[in-house]
């Protein structure tokens, strides 16, 4: 692959904006990579480079501390990138000293001199001038309900999403009749999550696995909007808060926030796994999944409540490494068939049944978990759907060579 800035062939050349080095942790690394990954298994001409925006955003799981060091996190990214097999296509630009640092740091004007597209992941980037001519610029809202709200109460949100000129969401029901996300006058498209299908491998599946998820109890603070709360996983769960009383399976969640009741959870059969060591690394993270039976996995009460359609991208991950997964509706069941390897709960009874169907039926569950990865986030489709709905919504025609 030619890093010649200015060097231009048949692909496309395209810049994704993340979240790696600010938030060095297994599942969010494989949340963005896997857009990069996959971008470069079409055959495009693809970067990552990521912003550490005005403020102090670096957190460092070791010591707990979000600063301004971006030490820990550059290290990380390295390897991450290097696992990908491509080691020479990150920076970071580090607004506290007005400096780009990473392997691409010198070529960065050339490189987006001549970029397409720019794919800018849960907005969580700001536009600087450098990105601001890139004829495709992306937003892709990965937290639906959450974003639209903050664009249309935080003025300064709103002028960073309208830097960009074609909008993407995980609310693949925005629009259609029982959603309720708050429409802030966008024109958003449904996306889902791109998975790498052959970076995750299907292993036999453990004797003694677990129902597991990774999670925050929360994450930030609840929304209102016209008269409709949007909360948090602790808005969802006190009605599942007993489930482990009646299903002899263990179910299990490397649970992250300060506020999570970690005692009441244990008290009720609840078994808690430490997230910093499951997010460790894109491997921790990765032979979690692999250990695990099934995935049981509450919702983010705004998704549930707005119908939204959004799906995990942790649950595709499941799946592709042929793990069944037993989640809260939040309207996905409108897009995608559910029943086999992906099954819906609305109430407590729901869950314990379908706890049940999947021991009664573990390998058939496992088989269609692997067809359901396959058919609907296997990222050749999806990034290939995406990057033709930019190219028909802003007109941009791609150079021919």
């Amino acid at each position: 692959m030619n890093n010649t800035p200015g060097k231009r062939d048949n692909r496309l050349r395209i810049v994704v904006l993340g979240y790696i080095v600010r938030g060095p942790l297994g599942g969010l690394a494989w949340h963005h990579l896997q857009y990069v990954m996959g971008l470069s298994l079409l055959g495009h001409d693809v970067y990552f480079f990521e912003d550490s925006d005005d403020f102090e955003g670096c957190y460092d799981p070791q010591t707990g501390i979000t600063g301004s060091d971006p030490g820990y996190g550059l290290r990380f990214a390295e390897h991450c990138f290097k696992i990908a097999q491509l080691p020479d296509r990150w920076a970071y630009y580090d607004a506290h000293t007005s400096r780009w640092l990473g392997p691409c740091a010198e070529n960065i004007v050339g490189i987006c001199e001549h970029a397409d597209v720019l794919l800018n992941i849960s907005g969580v980037n700001p536009i600087r001038p450098w990105f601001g001519d890139i004829p495709i610029r992306a937003l892709i809202d990965t937290d639906p309900a959450f974003t639209q709200i903050r664009h249309l109460e935080d003025p300064s949100a709103r002028q960073l999403a309208l830097k960009h000129n074609v909008f993407f969401s995980f609310a693949e029901n925005f629009g259609k009749e029982g959603c309720v996300v708050p429409d802030d006058g966008l024109p958003w498209q449904a996306t889902r999550q791109p998975v790498i299908l052959q970076a995750w491998p299907v292993v036999p599946p453990p004797k003694d696995g677990n129902f597991t998820t990774v999670m925050q109890w929360d994450s930030y603070k609840v929304r209102e909007h016209n008269g409709i709360s949007y909360g948090m996983k602790s808005g969802s769960f006190e009605p599942y808060l007993e489930l482990p009383r009646y299903t002899d399976e263990g179910l299990e969640i490397a649970l992250g926030s300060e506020t999570a009741p970690r005692s009441l959870l244990v008290e009720n059969g609840w078994l808690l796994s430490d997230p910093l060591e499951v997010t460790r690394d894109l491997n921790s993270y990765q032979q979690y999944i692999q250990r695990s039976k099934a995935e049981f996995s509450i919702a983010k009460h705004g998704y549930v409540v707005s119908h939204s359609g959004w799906f995990s991208e942790r649950s595709a991950n499941y799946l592709a490494s042929g793990r069944p997964v037993l989640v809260q509706e939040t309207g996905f069941s409108d897009w995608m068939n559910t029943g086999a390897g992906v099954l819906v709960f609305n109430s407590p009874n729901d869950a314990i049944a379908g706890i049940e169907q999947i021991q009664q039926n573990y390998a058939l569950h496992c088989e269609a978990a692997q067809a359901v990865a396959e058919a609907y986030f296997d990222s050749s489709t999806v990034l290939t759907v995406l990057l033709e709905r930019a190219l028909r919504g802003t007109g941009y025609q791609s150079p021919t060579y």
